[in-house]
């Protein structure tokens, strides 16, 4: 049985990652901030499928939280043959409205936890010439978002770019990149909702399943679904400064995941 390790794991896209994974037979270690909520996803998910579920709390906005999962993923003894690296978080406002405290753990996590974990699993799959990496970024990567779209813009080149350096290696490392989900993401950054055309939202088990078809496809990129598909092609022809005014007065509204 193979071990997927996965990042926010207790709520949202995470929980539906760890929902499908434990169903299709793997082992996991889950990672968040809430212990108790952490150890009843794990019996949850032991009893329900027989799967063994580590526990690992652990706070990614911070050095000792972010070098306690990269202990773990790097683990010769007891590998770990996919990452998700799906934590993550939105702030509420526009540049300057949002204290600098706020912008910089949100690089935190964002960004140098996804760079040191990807770096300590990969280390590790790559000596063994096989494993999976999921980085969860965002449609708003692909759009003038702020702190926030600026980030998962960086996921998405950073993926990409250690995916073809990786090349052959047997480890393969893709982006996903969502719209909205019906997650507590909004509610945690108290971002309103009640405007999101039905049509927009996705489900969260079966944007996994996608993924994970995308993943077994040697995918770099994964924008799964596909009415986002064609609104990101859309982007690719619309004028930058058109879109900049655009997701000004939306995108921060909303803030999508």
């Amino acid at each position: 049985m193979t071990t997927a390790l996965i990042t926010g794991s207790t709520a949202g896209i995470g929980a539906a990652f760890a929902r499908r994974l434990a169903a299709d037979g793997h082992n996991l270690v889950l990672v968040a901030r809430d212990t108790k909520r952490l150890r009843e996803q794990a019996t949850e998910l032991h009893d329900r499928h027989g799967i063994e579920a580590e526990v690992l709390t652990a706070d990614l906005a911070t050095d000792d939280g972010i070098e306690a999962a990269a202990t773990r993923v790097s683990d010769r003894r007891n590998p770990v043959d996919l990452l998700v690296n799906n934590a993550g978080f939105g702030n509420k406002g526009r540049f300057l409205e949002v204290s600098m405290a706020d912008e910089l753990t949100m690089l935190k996590v964002h960004c140098e936890a996804v760079l040191r974990l990807t770096a300590a699993a990969t280390g590790a799959m790559r000596e063994r010439g096989r494993g999976g990496v999921v980085n969860v970024a965002s449609v708003a990567a692909f759009v003038p978002r702020g702190t926030y779209g600026a980030s998962k813009a960086w996921v998405v080149q950073f993926t990409q770019g250690a995916a073809k350096d990786l090349a052959g290696s047997g480890v393969r490392l893709m982006a996903l990149c969502p719209g909205f989900v019906r997650t507590e993401f909004h509610q945690r950054a108290g971002m309103g909702t009640d405007n999101i055309p039905g049509w927009m939202w996705l489900d969260a088990d079966k944007l996994v399943a996608s993924a994970l078809q995308d993943l077994a496809r040697g995918k770099s990129l994964s924008i799964p679904d596909p009415r986002y598909k064609a609104l990101m092609g859309l982007v690719k022809v619309t004028p930058r400064g058109l879109l900049g005014g655009i997701t000004s007065r939306t995108g921060r509204k909303y803030g999508p995941q």
